[in-house]
This record gives C-alpha cells, sequence and structure tokens, in this order.
C-alpha cells in the first residue's frame, strides 16, 4: 500500500471515529435548542437541518437512527435530513424509526409511526405550499389564505422506499411497503404494496405472500 494512501485511510478513519462521537451529541443539542422533545437512544449519523417555527412542535420517540449527506448514504441524495414544522404544525416520530437523508415539511400535521422505514431522498409533505388559484399565488405578495392542508400519517411498521414523495391527505397502512419513486396521493391500507407514479396497488402482504417470498429468497441463495 502507498504510504500517502495509508495516511489517507488513517486520517479518514481517524476523522469517522470523531464524527461517530460529536453527531449525536450536536444533534441532541440541536434538537434541544429547538424545543424537539426526545427519547432515549437518538443516533445521528450527520448532522440534520431543523426549523421549528414559534408555534410549532415536533416530538421523537426512543431510539430513532438516521443518516445524514453524503458519508451516510451514498445511495440517495446528497443531503442532510431536513425536519421544518411551520407555526401550528404538529410533528411526531414514534419509537424505533430510522430515516436517511430524507425532508419533512409539517404546516400541519405529520405522525409517523413506531417502527417504520423511510429511504434515502424521501419527502413527506401535508401542504402544496401555493394556491390553486393562479391570481393568487401569482400576486405579490403571494395570498396564502386558501394553501390546501391536510394531515399525513404513516402507520406502525410500513417502509417507504428511497426517491418517493408522500403528499398531503394520505395514510399509509400497518406493515405497508412503498416501492422506491413512488408519488404518493392518496392512501394505501394496511398490508399492501404500491409503487409508481400516481403510486398504485400491486400486491397483498398476506400469507401465502410472505411463504413465497421467503422461499425465493432462499433458492437464490443457495
Amino acid at each position: 500500500m502507498r504510504p500517502d494512501f495509508l495516511l489517507y485511510k488513517i486520517i479518514h478513519g481517524v476523522y469517522r471515529r470523531i464524527r461517530a462521537l460529536i453527531d449525536p451529541a450536536y444533534t441532541r443539542w440541536l434538537f434541544s435548542m429547538h424545543g424537539v422533545e426526545f427519547g432515549r437512544g437518538l443516533h445521528s449519523k450527520g448532522i440534520p437541518d431543523v426549523y421549528i417555527a414559534k408555534g410549532g412542535k415536533m416530538k421523537v420517540g426512543e431510539r430513532f437512527y438516521m443518516n445524514n449527506g453524503r458519508y451516510h448514504n451514498m445511495a440517495g441524495r446528497e443531503q442532510d435530513c431536513l425536519f421544518s414544522v411551520e407555526e401550528g404544525g404538529v410533528l411526531t416520530i414514534g419509537n424505533n424509526v430510522a430515516v436517511s437523508s430524507f425532508a419533512v415539511i409539517c404546516t400541519n400535521r405529520i405522525t409517523i409511526g413506531n417502527n417504520v422505514r423511510i429511504g434515502g431522498n424521501t419527502c413527506i409533505c401535508d401542504s402544496d405550499f401555493h394556491s390553486l388559484i393562479p391570481a393568487e399565488r401569482t400576486a405579490n405578495p403571494e395570498i396564502v389564505d386558501n394553501v390546501g392542508t391536510k394531515p399525513v400519517v404513516l402507520e406502525d411498521d410500513c417502509f417507504v422506499g428511497s426517491h418517493c414523495t408522500v403528499m398531503k391527505g394520505v395514510r399509509i397502512g400497518a406493515r405497508s411497503v412503498v416501492g422506491s419513486g413512488s408519488v404518493v396521493t392518496k392512501s394505501i391500507p394496511p398490508d399492501e404494496i404500491w409503487g409508481g407514479n400516481p403510486a398504485r396497488f400491486i400486491k397483498k402482504i398476506d400469507e401465502e405472500f410472505l411463504r413465497n417470498y421467503l422461499k425465493k429468497d432462499v433458492l437464490q441463495t443457495a
């Protein structure tokens, strides 16, 4: 091994170890400074972006894991996780949730249940952000009185793949799976697989599906 490359490996390894100690501590401090309630076991690789407006609330349960940025999510976009809660918004995240370079923008109410997994570059929002009336969104200043907002709910044990967009008013049912690259515009019942743009029903997750899936997986790795 070349001496300069060996030196690089040593320096890079030391840097990663230092960041592994600093990032979680700094993230806990950052959450505290923004009035975020969080439970034990918060673990962060990299440092998220947090914007909590006056009158906004954010609560995170125990064992929350997140990857932020280029060094911790090579498969996603090179961005830190974004938590944005506007005045009057309520963002609630349950226990044992893991996210990676995702964005959640809450103007109304977004609830993420327990044991949820969210892939890289996924965005969850509960607002249209701009009025659907041309005269209102092109006005100066822009008129926002009629901007549509509806709560979003991700129920327990669901899995949202990478590069997805979850729109306002959507409820993703317990244990359901959303395929990568999907745009979810309507609610998904529990125990189903959806995917596409817009996301559509693909398969039901039942005992027969799980048996076939596990059998196929065993055959492929044999």
